[in-house]
């Protein structure tokens, strides 16, 4: 299904986005079994972050084309009108179906997991982690009717948030993900995952989990599709320290042609002058 593939392709751009300035920075393979390569066999707070982003993506691509009429299952979330409202306003317009989104995200993404294995556990925690974030993020929107625009009435409806929104918040969870392990109730025997360490609060639904620490990323590892950091560009001085893994960094001058003081010409061009100029690169060493 090409919303599908559009929800799919949003979460890895996303991805790249959110770690383009970390020693893994989400590179994908179009000559591998895997998208992102080997590197996703380690059960990683990496790979939690992916599997939220793209379980994301997908709840949020279905729910955008429900809203836009170009699916059949679905539309918008009428629902959502039988609240009760406040005084001064009321629900209508087209509250966007975050409910259907998440649901045919959970049949489609959680499908093919094992929910015996700990592997499973995690990835399915984790898929979930991102659709909550979804939902916990919708905005009220509302326009305002009445005469002379007196705003009398209110129209209200619920918006999902932008995408950016959706992974800067699974990027706070993946810096403070939790580390756990494969923990069974004898009696009930049943299996949940609960922190490596015990003075560690059991983590929540919206929260990411992982099970291994994660590879080197500084040194190049073909076997693991793990580029390396060196000959990256990177920015300021922290930054440069820590993606160039403390071995040091260059700093190179690049000639730059960009369009410059643009003019809009009447009627109905813009004229632009080429300026160039010479831009520092600090690069990894």
């Amino acid at each position: 299904m090409s919303v599908v593939s559009s929800g799919t392709k949003m979460a890895i751009e996303e991805c790249q986005h959110q770690f383009s300035t970390q020693r893994w920075n989400c590179t994908t393979y179009s000559n591998n079994t895997s998208v992102f390569g080997n590197v996703l066999s380690y059960k990683s707070r990496e790979k939690a972050y992916v599997n939220a982003i793209t379980s994301a993506g997908v709840a949020y691509a279905i729910t955008k084309a429900c809203s836009r009429g170009e699916l059949n299952e679905c539309s918008c979330d009428n629902k959502i009108q039988r609240k009760q409202a406040k005084k001064n306003w009321q629900w209508g317009g087209c509250s966007e179906d975050i409910r259907f989104g998440e649901k045919f995200s959970r049949d489609f993404v959680d499908s093919i997991e094992d929910i015996d294995s700990v592997q499973g556990l995690m990835n399915v925690h984790n898929n979930e982690a991102g659709r909550r974030i979804i939902r916990s993020s919708m905005q009220k929107v509302c326009k305002c009717h009445g005469m002379s625009g007196s705003c009398s009435v209110r129209i209200c409806w619920m918006k999902l948030s932008s995408f950016r929104d959706i992974g800067d918040s699974l990027m706070v969870r993946y810096e403070g993900a939790s580390h756990v392990r494969l923990g069974e109730k004898k009696r009930k025997k049943i299996k949940k995952l609960r922190p490596i360490r015990i003075d560690r609060k059991t983590p929540n639904k919206t929260e990411l989990v992982y099970l291994d620490t994660s590879p080197d990323y500084c040194e190049r590892n073909e076997s693991l599709s793990i580029m390396g950091t060196y000959d990256r560009v990177c920015q300021g001085l922290d930054g440069c320290r820590h993606l160039c893994c403390h071995r040091g960094f260059q700093i190179r001058l690049r000639d730059v042609e960009e369009k410059c003081k643009c003019k809009f010409i009447w009627c109905c061009n813009v004229a632009c002058e080429i300026c160039r100029y010479k831009k520092e690169e600090y690069i990894c060493n």
